[in-house]
C-alpha cells in the first residue's frame, strides 16, 4: 500500500505532459477493463470470443479514447474538478457506451442491453469514480487548507463559495444568512444555517475564518453583524464593495481585513454635487500640504470635479513627487483635462507663495499644510507654533495679494480649549484668518473643523493591527480615552462643500458621528482577527492591552464647539458655528510679539502669549520642549534659579 501511495504522488507531481500520458493511458486500461468484466457477468466466466468481440472492443477503445480527448477530459486539473467538468465526464462515457452498443450491434448482429448497461455503470465507477477518488486523495494531503463559514448566501456568496472551490487555501464549510426561510437547505451542497449555529461549527469543523459577501451592506448593517461575531474566535475578512466588483477593479475571491468604517457603522451622506462643485470646476485651486493625508485625499477628489489647473504644494520633496505620480496617471488613465503643477516650498515663505498664487492666478486655497502631531510639536514648540500659525498668516496674506477668491483652513478638534501647544496653535490660526476677514473682505476666508481622520499618519487603527499581527501588546495611553473619527474621503468631501458656504470668517464644524472608545475599538479588532484579550481575568489569552499613560497635551475626550452658539446649514452634517475673535490690531500684535518670541527662542513667552489670546488654552503638564529642557538645565548648572512650568501663570 505504502509503495502505491509513492506512485501515485510520484504520478501527480510529474510534468502536465506525463499527467496527460498517465490519464489516456489509465483510460485504455479501465476501457478494456470495463469491457471484459461486463462480458464475463452477462456470458459468463468462459465466454467464447470470436473476431465480432475482437473488432467491438478495439473501436471501443479507440474511438472511445479520442471522444474523450475532443471533450477535453485531459486538459481538466484533477484537483479543480466541478460540476461542468463532471457534466462532461457524464456525456464522455454515455458516448462511449453508445459506440460500444453500436460496434456490438454492428459486429456481432445482434445487441444485449444487460451487457450494455453493465459496460455503462462500470464506466462510470472506473472512468470517473477513480478521477474523483484522485481528488479527494488531492484535497486529503493539502494540509494547509482553512475551513471557513460564509456570512451571506446570496448571489456574492454562492460566487465567493464557488471560487474558493478553485483555489487550495479555503474550504466553504456552511453558509450563514439572517434569512430563516433559507436555514437548514444547501447551496451546492454547502448547509446554510443560523449564527446562532456557528459554535457548533467551528467545534466540528476548526473553523478558522468567517468571510462577509455582503457588498452591498451599509457600514451601520456591517457594523451589527460584527457585533453578533465578536463572541467567536474566528478571524473576519471581507470581499470589496459591489462597485469596485462589478466595475472589474477587483475580483470576488480577493479577500481583506474588516475595514474600521464597518466597526464604526458610520454611512457617508451623499454629496451635495452643487456645492462640490462651487468653488473648483473650471478653476485654478491650490492645495498646499499636498502630499499629506488630508491634503492627497483633497487633490484626488478635486481632479475629478474638473478644475481648470490643480496646483500641488508641498515642502517634502518625496511627497510632492508621490501624489505627483498618482495624480498623473489618474488624469491619463480617466482622460481629465487637468493641468497639473508640481510646486516644492515652505508655507512659511511667504513670497514664493504668492509668487505662485500670482503665476497661475489662483483663484481657491485649501491650506491643509501643518504639523499636526500632538507629542511632537510639544517637544518642538518653536517650530510647531511658525508653521502652524505664521505658515497660515502667510499663506492667507499671500491669498490677499494674488486675489484669490476662497481660502479654506483645514482646522482641528485639537484647537476647542486646548491642552496642547498644536491645538492652540492652530486656534490661534483661525483668530487670526477671523481678523483678516474683518480688516479685508476681498478674499473669503473659511475654517473647517473636525476631529481624527482613520487611515492617516498617526491613526491608531494601522498602529493596532500591526500589533496584533505581531502578537500584542497593543498599546493605549488611556481606558477611557474617546475619539471622533472619519474616513479621510469623508472628511475631504465635507471640507470642500463647507469651504464652498463660506461667507468670510466661518467656522465650520463637521459631524463626526458617536465618539468611540480606543480601549473597546483595539478589543473588537482583536476579537475580530480571531485573536482573545488577555488580563488578569483571562490569562491565557492572546493579546494583551497595555495602558501607556496619557502622552503630552493629550486629552481624554476631544470636543468640536467651544461655545454653544451653532448652526445648521444646507448639508446635514455640517454645522457653522459663532465663536469669540479678535480685532485686527490686536491679532497684528500679538502676531508681532510670536514672532519675536520664537526668534528669541522664548517658550515660556510663547506659552504666556497663547494663554494671554482667546485661544481657551489649558495646559496640564510641564514644558516638555527638547531644546527648552536643555535650556533650562544650563540655567541650574549656572546657578539661576528655573522656575516649574505650572508655577508661571
Amino acid at each position: 500500500m505504502k509503495m502505491l501511495f509513492e506512485l501515485l504522488n510520484g504520478a501527480l507531481n510529474s510534468s502536465r505532459n506525463m499527467k496527460r500520458l498517465l490519464a489516456v493511458s489509465f483510460d485504455f486500461v479501465a476501457i478494456s477493463l470495463c469491457i471484459l468484466i461486463s462480458s464475463w457477468i452477462a456470458y459468463g466466466p468462459d465466454p467464447i470470443w470470436t473476431k465480432g468481440d475482437v473488432y467491438v472492443h478495439f473501436f471501443t477503445l479507440v474511438t472511445s479514447v479520442i471522444v474523450f480527448i475532443k471533450s477535453g477530459f485531459y486538459r481538466a486539473i484533477l484537483r479543480y474538478i466541478g460540476l461542468s467538468t463532471i457534466s462532461a465526464l457524464f456525456v464522455g462515457i454515455v458516448i462511449s457506451t453508445v459506440l460500444y452498443a453500436s460496434f456490438s450491434y454492428i459486429f456481432r448482429s445482434n445487441l444485449d442491453l444487460t451487457q450494455v448497461v453493465l459496460y455503462w455503470s462500470f464506466m462510470i465507477v472506473f472512468v470517473g469514480g477513480s478521477r474523483l477518488l484522485i481528488k479527494s486523495y488531492i484535497e486529503q494531503q493539502n494540509k494547509e487548507i482553512s475551513s471557513v463559514a460564509i456570512y451571506g448566501a446570496g448571489a456574492a456568496g454562492r460566487q465567493l463559495a464557488s471560487a474558493l472551490k478553485q483555489g487550495d487555501n479555503y474550504r466553504a464549510i456552511i453558509f450563514i444568512d439572517d434569512n430563516k426561510n433559507l436555514h437548514k437547505s444547501e447551496i451546492d451542497g454547502i448547509k446554510v444555517v443560523g449564527v446562532d449555529d456557528l459554535q457548533k461549527y467551528i467545534r466540528s469543523h476548526a473553523l478558522s475564518y468567517i468571510f462577509l459577501a455582503l457588498p452591498s451592506a451599509s457600514h451601520a448593517r456591517r457594523n451589527d453583524i460584527l457585533k453578533s461575531l465578536e463572541p467567536y474566535p474566528v478571524k473576519v475578512k471581507t470581499i470589496a464593495g459591489l462597485e469596485d466588483i462589478v466595475s472589474g477593479k477587483v475580483k470576488i475571491e480577493e479577500l481583506k481585513d474588516v475595514e474600521i468604517e464597518d466597526l464604526l457603522g458610520r454611512d457617508s451622506v451623499s454629496p451635495n454635487e452643487q456645492l462640490l462643485k462651487s468653488c473648483i470646476e473650471d478653476k485654478v485651486v491650490m492645495v498646499t500640504g499636498a502630499g499629506g493625508s488630508i491634503g492627497s485625499e483633497l487633490c484626488r477628489q478635486i481632479i475629478f470635479l474638473k478644475p481648470k489647473t490643480l496646483l500641488l504644494y508641498e515642502i517634502s520633496e518625496f511627497g510632492l513627487y508621490a501624489i505627483e505620480k498618482e495624480l498623473s496617471t489618474t488624469i491619463k488613465e480617466n482622460n481629465l483635462n487637468v493641468k497639473l503643477y508640481a510646486l516644492l516650498g515652505s508655507v512659511q515663505h511667504k513670497s514664493r507663495l504668492q509668487r505662485c498664487m500670482e503665476r497661475f492666478k489662483a483663484q481657491t486655497v485649501y491650506h491643509a499644510a501643518a504639523y499636526k502631531h500632538v507629542p511632537i510639536v510639544e517637544h518642538n514648540v518653536i517650530e510647531g507654533v511658525r508653521n502652524n500659525v505664521f505658515g497660515t498668516y502667510h499663506a492667507a496674506e499671500a491669498a490677499l495679494a494674488a486675489g484669490v477668491e476662497k481660502f479654506v483652513l483645514i482646522s482641528t478638534d485639537k484647537a476647542v480649549r486646548p491642552t496642547n501647544v498644536m491645538g492652540a496653535s492652530k486656534r490661534f490660526a483661525e483668530l487670526v484668518l477671523q481678523a483678516l476677514t474683518l480688516k479685508d473682505s476681498r478674499t473669503i476666508f473659511t475654517m473647517v473643523r473636525f476631529g481624527n481622520v482613520l487611515g492617516s499618519s498617526g491613526s491608531v487603527v494601522p498602529l493596532f493591527r500591526e500589533q496584533i499581527r505581531k502578537g500584542g501588546p497593543i498599546t493605549v495611553t488611556h481606558p477611557d480615552i474617546i475619539r471622533y473619527f472619519m474616513t479621510i474621503p469623508e472628511a475631504a468631501q465635507l471640507v470642500i462643500q463647507a469651504g464652498a458656504m463660506g461667507k468670510g470668517g466661518d467656522v465650520f464644524v463637521l459631524d463626526m458621528g458617536e465618539p468611540v472608545k480606543i480601549a473597546a475599538l483595539a478589543e473588537r479588532m482583536v476579537h475580530l482577527m480571531g485573536r482573545t484579550i488577555r488580563s488578569s481575568t483571562h490569562p491565557t489569552g492572546d493579546i494583551e492591552i497595555q495602558y501607556s499613560g496619557l502622552r503630552p497635551g493629550e486629552k481624554l475626550f476631544e470636543e468640536l464647539l467651544i461655545g454653544e452658539n451653532v448652526e445648521g446649514t444646507e448639508h446635514s452634517r455640517i454645522m457653522r458655528a459663532q465663536e469669540e475673535f479678535m480685532e485686527w490690531e490686536k491679532t497684528k500684535n500679538s502676531l508681532l510679539r510670536l514672532s519675536d518670541l520664537c526668534d528669541q527662542m522664548d517658550c515660556e513667552g510663547i506659552i504666556r502669549l497663547l494663554l494671554e489670546i482667546p485661544t481657551g488654552y489649558d495646559p496640564q503638564h510641564e514644558m516638555c520642549d527638547l531644546l527648552w529642557e536643555g535650556h533650562a538645565k544650563q540655567g541650574q548648572s549656572e546657578g539661576s534659579k528655573v522656575v516649574p512650568f505650572k508655577t508661571l501663570f
